[in-house]
C-alpha cells in the first residue's frame, strides 16, 4: 500500500494561511476591559431588537434613536417616592460634571428614562417630569407591550403593585441603569447605589475600552 505524499508546496500554503488567520485574530482580539469594570461590562454586547415608544415631545423613539450615541437607560415612573427622582439628581450631576470638562453640553450622550406606568404617565406629564431635572435629557413610554419587549433586552423587570385607593399604586422596579453604545448594544449595567462621580469615572473607562478594542 502506498502511502499518500503531501507536497511540501502544499503544507507551506496551509502553514502560511494559519500563521496569517493567527495574526488576524490577535490583531482584532479586544484587550481584556479593566478589572474595575468587572461585574458592569456585561458579558456578551447585544445588538437590541427594534421596539416602539414614545418620547415626551409624543414623537416615536425606536432604536434608530439609539444609534450613534452613547446612552444612559433608566426605568421607573413618575410617582416613584425616591429611587427615580435620587437617580436623575445624579444623572444631572454626572451630565454635568460632563460639561464642565469641555465647556459644553456632551454631544454624543444621551439620558432616557422610560415610564413603566404608561396608566398615569402621560408624554406631556413625563415631559414636565423630566425638565425638572434636565431639559436635554429624554422621557418617554409605550403600551405595556412595547414596554415589555424594551426592558426585557436588558433584564429590566417591573410590578405594578395592588392599588391602596382608586388610581393610587406603587411599582417596583429594576433600579439598575443600562448602557447602550452608539452601534446599539446593550453593553453595561450600574447597580445602586448611584453617584455622579462613580458613573463619570466608569463611563470614561468604558468607553477608553471601546476605543482602544475597535
Amino acid at each position: 500500500m502506498k502511502r499518500k505524499i503531501i507536497p511540501i508546496g502544499s503544507l507551506a500554503l496551509f502553514a502560511l494561511l494559519l500563521l496569517v488567520m493567527l495574526s488576524t485574530w490577535l490583531l482584532i482580539k479586544p484587550p481584556a476591559p479593566p478589572p474595575e469594570l468587572e461585574g458592569v461590562l456585561r458579558p456578551e454586547y447585544r445588538l437590541l431588537a427594534p421596539f416602539d415608544l414614545v418620547d415626551h415631545n409624543q414623537q416615536p423613539f425606536n432604536r434608530e434613536n439609539l444609534q450613534g450615541k452613547w446612552s444612559f437607560v433608566f426605568f421607573g415612573y413618575l410617582s416613584c417616592p425616591d429611587v427615580c427622582p435620587n437617580t436623575l439628581h445624579e444623572l444631572n450631576r454626572f451630565w454635568r460634571l460632563l460639561s464642565d470638562e469641555t465647556g459644553e453640553d456632551p454631544e454624543n450622550l444621551q439620558i432616557v428614562f422610560v415610564s413603566v406606568d404608561p396608566r398615569r404617565d402621560s408624554p406631556h406629564e413625563l415631559g414636565d417630569y423630566i425638565g425638572h431635572f434636565n431639559r436635554e435629557f429624554i422621557a418617554a413610554t409605550a403600551e405595556k407591550r412595547q414596554i415589555d419587549n424594551f426592558a426585557r433586552q436588558f433584564g429590566a423587570g417591573y410590578v405594578i403593585e395592588e392599588e391602596t385607593a382608586p388610581g393610587q399604586y406603587q411599582v417596583a422596579h429594576t433600579s439598575a441603569i443600562f448602557l447602550v453604545d452608539p452601534l446599539g448594544r446593550s453593553v453595561a449595567t450600574f447597580s445602586q447605589p448611584h453617584y455622579a462621580a462613580t458613573l463619570l469615572s466608569q463611563y470614561r473607562k468604558i468607553t477608553s475600552y471601546f476605543g482602544s478594542a475597535g
